[in-house]
């Protein structure tokens, strides 16, 4: 497999890890160090929102700040247009992302109704921006050092 490959494998493991709400799985891909640097996209200027910094705390916000997927609803992550810089152990990766809410509808007792086709639910896309992990490689496996998070939707949090 070439570096490259190698290293987009590392963000498809992450955005699965997210969907999934598996903070371990999330924080293995990280060094010891890894760090998360949240920011929002404000008119072009990067308004800091939040830093996680260790396994533990990038384990417990996936596992526990993340908002909970509701009965037949998940989220898909998906990453487009990589772009990807090897020197030696380091490396630098910048993707964009859009996330979708999928809420597929219970199917009725009495069966779905006359005329009802395909895929029953919707799809809507929730969140975009980029992401732009530095790697770095630890005994042989690309690991990420710091993921840099860039919103392009504001984001509320309770309480604010």
């Amino acid at each position: 497999m070439s570096e490259e490959r190698a290293i987009q494998q590392v963000l498809a493991k992450y955005v699965r890890g997210t969907d999934k709400r598996d903070g371990a799985a999330v924080a293995a891909l990280f060094t010891e160090t890894g760090r998360v640097e949240i920011s929002y996209n404000k008119l072009g200027k990067l308004e800091p929102v939040g830093e996680l910094v260790g396994k533990d705390a990038i384990t417990a916000a996936v596992s526990q700040m993340m908002k909970p997927h509701p009965a037949y609803g998940w989220s898909h992550h998906t990453t487009h247009d990589h772009i990807i810089e090897v020197d030696g152990e380091i490396a630098t990766l910048d993707a964009q992302f859009v996330v979708f809410e999928v809420r597929g509808k219970e199917r009725p007792v009495t069966g779905w109704p006359e005329g009802a086709f395909g895929a029953q639910g919707t799809v809507t896309p929730i969140e975009a921006g980029y992401y732009r992990p530095t790697l770095r490689r630890v005994d042989g496996v690309w690991k990420i050092d710091t993921l840099r998070i860039v919103m392009n939707l504001p984001l509320a949090f309770p309480g604010q």
